[in-house]
């Protein structure tokens, strides 16, 4: 098994952040430091260490859905010590981390797992699981500046996949509205920098869905295991 996908099999992290944890020579086999991602590892035989601590094979699976408050990060840390997602799930004794990013003023669904290949998976370009997102925005979008949400809009240096925008509320008087929005790509802040190249900027942003997988009444800041059925739709994602 390749090192990155087996350091992700163990729950410690996702594909690309084994591959930088490799990189920065923390990976010990055999007590030999490795630094080639190409290395296999004999997941029977072979002793794995990072940061001089042994890892093995997860056998026990998590799998929650986490209605995140605004005001948190989704990574273990920063350097303004601000509070993680992983403060909301202290009861849970395996290490886990989310699929994908919330960035620190978004709320709402965020999976979490230490399922490396699930992650690896939803995480990867090619799967195209649509993302469904509640913006407030300043204004009231056009019918041609929603088709220019829509067709893809070039953003820094590049340009955006075709998405979805609806208005499903509005207030003239407060001159501000509320948006359904889905797009497939995951790019950093992208719903706030799509909808600021249409001149309306977000106001509030709260990501409600993620494929087939919602909050279902999770109240914010609680999370909630996901079923087996849910479970198997994400598996099942080509």
């Amino acid at each position: 098994m390749r090192i990155n996908k087996y350091i992700a099999s163990c729950g410690v992290a996702s594909r690309r952040k084994a591959e930088e944890i490799i990189l920065e020579r923390r990976v010990k086999v055999n007590g030999k430091i490795v630094e080639e991602l190409s290395f296999n590892v004999d997941e029977k035989n072979d002793l794995v260490e990072i940061d001089e601590k042994k890892i093995g094979l997860n056998k026990n699976y998590i799998y929650i859905v986490l209605n995140k408050p605004e005001g948190y990060i989704t990574t273990v840390k920063d350097q303004f010590d601000r509070p993680s997602v992983l403060d909301l799930v202290t009861d849970i004794s395996e290490r886990i981390y989310p699929i994908g990013r919330l960035d620190y003023e978004t709320s709402g669904l965020l999976i979490l797992t230490n399922d490396g290949d699930l992650t690896y998976k939803l995480t990867h370009p090619k799967h195209e699981v649509a993302k469904t997102y509640v913006a407030r925005v300043k204004g009231i979008p056009s019918a041609e500046k929603m088709k220019q949400f829509e067709d893809g809009l070039y953003i820094e240096d590049y340009k955006t996949a075709p998405a979805k925008i609806r208005i499903i509320d509005k207030n003239e008087e407060k001159n501000y509205s509320i948006c359904e929005i889905k797009i497939h790509e995951g790019r950093n802040r992208q719903v706030r920098k799509m909808c600021k190249a249409i001149d309306h900027p977000v106001q509030r942003l709260k990501r409600a869905a993620m494929g087939k997988i919602t909050l279902k009444g999770t109240e914010i800041g609680k999370y909630r295991h996901l079923t087996t059925e849910e479970i198997e739709y994400l598996k099942a994602i080509k």
